[in-house]
């Protein structure tokens, strides 16, 4: 497991760009990465089965490197560089069952993690060369250097000591803004079970960590001044069960553990829907006339509400905000905004406008739902679009090509192609299908540019993956809708459009079987795929 390397620093190393980040054009490889010989062949399924595919890589005519006893792991360039070394190390250990002591400069070869400012890698960005001398990652960032590592990752033998091919990759990131989305509130999930999903979304170079905090069926984070929101409001979950929450130090150990992995932190609290769970701790959040809110274990949505029309509730909005600002060190805030059926189309307008002022005003940017799209240029201008084609609100396609055109950047996430709780198929047990069946082709067949019509160029900043969590109640049942459709979507926000192709895909997602049987992960061996035995 990598280790913590403190919340200040790790913190301080998360590199989030909301550009899209397009493809790196190479650059000239470190003096021990020339070791690789032999004519460069681009690579196919064949050659390096890596999930998701680099922008640029050729794989060598020569020898590759052949781990030992002897391989070592240098730092060079500085504290990000030694500390990615040792999560190398760390990570690389027990599958090899080598020792792989962490030095500094020069000396043997080894695996070299180098940073270097002029390295034109960009954010996120790095190079990776192997030949007969070793392995060299270069980047000019932290996060590069660790995006590179989980590359690596995957050139080394599943277990046991063997060799790392002889290959030259460049790369960087499509998308600047790559989540993963918890739901933890219809299911409480502790702490250990957020890192563990944390973990597999650093494997798959994801650099944010979407929770969603608070829905009608539970409230999971502490806010000093309303102890009702966790003595009462976070008592439930779908089905029953005790239910739970995050202290402020749970909430801590969560953003530092994701900060150690170069992932950033996006809390949601859900806002003026999805709101039972606050409103049966405060019922005085509620307008005159509603009828009070009882504790709720079921999967209904759109008929809760806060009262819009009361100042007390911007007063509760502003506690609630201001706690988790001062807990969140990442730049942005979530405030929901979705399915508030019970609210007039004006009323949440203003809800969301004045919600979102709120939020710039503790020091974060608000992130909402894509209903928020009508609030305007008060409004939150980091819109999730989660509504499918099929199934949108009359006038919203509109009103997000209004936004973009406006400035607002749109995180794409169609239920149809990224909700990861929708069955597999017809024989699936877990999960729902309100937006139809969700197959690994189709999460990974389509163009987050090209989902929306009339978007101007760079609108789209990323991609989402979000999980709901209504009929999934342990890790296991998680991991089994995540796996094999989460690479996919990672693929999606990370490869180049033009260099992505299904036949491909799937025979290089079929070898990351083996990696996710060796780490005691659970998988649904998924109509499409040549899985092995």
């Amino acid at each position: 497991m990598i280790r913590g390397r403190g919340a200040a620093a790790a913190v301080a190393g998360v590199v989030l760009v909301l550009a899209a980040a397009g493809c790196s054009g190479g650059g000239t490889p470190s003096a021990r990465g020339d070791a690789v010989s032999g004519a460069s062949v681009s690579a196919g399924a064949g050659a390096v089965a890596l999930v998701p595919l680099p922008s640029q890589v050729s794989v060598g005519g020569g020898e590759g490197y052949a781990l030992s006893a002897g391989t070592v792991v240098h730092g060079e360039g500085g504290a990000a560089a030694t500390a990615v070394a040792g999560d190398l190390a760390s990570l690389l250990r027990p599958v090899t069952g080598l020792a792989l002591p962490v030095v500094g400069t020069g000396g043997a070869s080894g695996l070299v993690v180098r940073l270097d400012a002029a390295a034109g890698t960009g954010a996120e960005g790095y190079r990776l060369v192997s030949g007969p001398d070793g392995v060299v990652i270069t980047a000019a960032t932290g996060a590069g250097l660790f995006h590179g590592v989980q590359t690596l990752r995957q050139l080394v033998p599943v277990k046991g000591v063997g060799t790392v091919p002889a290959v030259r990759i460049s790369d960087r990131p499509r998308y600047g803004y790559r989540s993963g989305s918890l739901d933890v509130a219809r299911h409480f999930f502790p702490v250990a079970d957020v890192e563990r999903y944390v973990d597999l979304l650093a494997q798959y170079k994801f650099n944010v960590l979407h929770l969603h905090l608070t829905d009608d069926q539970g409230w999971r984070i502490a806010v000093p001044g309303l102890p009702g929101l966790t003595g009462i409001g976070a008592a439930t979950q779908v089905g029953g069960g005790a239910g739970g929450y995050y202290t402020a130090a749970d909430y801590r150990a969560i953003v530092a553990y994701a900060a150690a992995r170069y992932i950033t932190v996006v809390p949601e609290v859900d806002l003026p829907g999805h709101t039972n769970a606050a409103l049966t701790a405060y019922p005085d959040l509620g307008c005159a006339g509603d009828a009070p809110a009882q504790p709720y274990t079921g999967v209904g949505v759109g008929f809760s509400r806060i009262c819009t029309g009361k100042e007390s509730t911007y007063g509760f909005v502003d506690k609630v905000v201001g706690a988790l600002a001062a807990l969140t060190p990442g730049p942005y805030l979530g405030i929901g905004g979705d399915e508030a059926d019970a609210l007039a189309p004006a009323d949440y307008d203003a809800f969301m406008a004045r919600a979102a002022a709120i939020v710039r005003a503790h020091g974060k940017q608000p992130v909402a739902w894509d209903e928020a799209a009508g609030a305007g240029k008060d409004g939150p201008q980091l819109l999730g679009v989660w509504h499918p084609l099929k199934l949108e609100p009359a006038g919203l396609a509109q009103q997000l090509v209004a936004a973009a055109q406006r400035g607002a950047k749109l995180v794409m996430e169609p239920a149809d192609r990224a909700y990861l709780d929708q069955k597999y198929d017809e024989q699936t047990s877990l999960g729902t299908s309100w937006a139809g069946y969700l197959s690994v082709q189709k999460s990974y067949d389509w163009d987050p540019d090209g989902y929306l019509t009339g978007l101007p160029a760079g609108s789209v900043t990323g991609v989402e993956a979000p999980v709901w969590t209504e009929t999934l109640s342990t890790v296991a049942n998680l991991e089994t809708m995540l796996l094999p459709r989460l690479p996919a979507l990672a693929e999606v926000a990370w490869t180049p459009q033009a260099e992505r192709g299904w036949a491909d895909f799937r025979q290089r997602l079929a070898a990351q079987q083996p990696r996710w049987q060796a780490q005691g992960l659970s998988y649904q061996r998924a109509d499409g795929v040549p899985w092995g035995s």
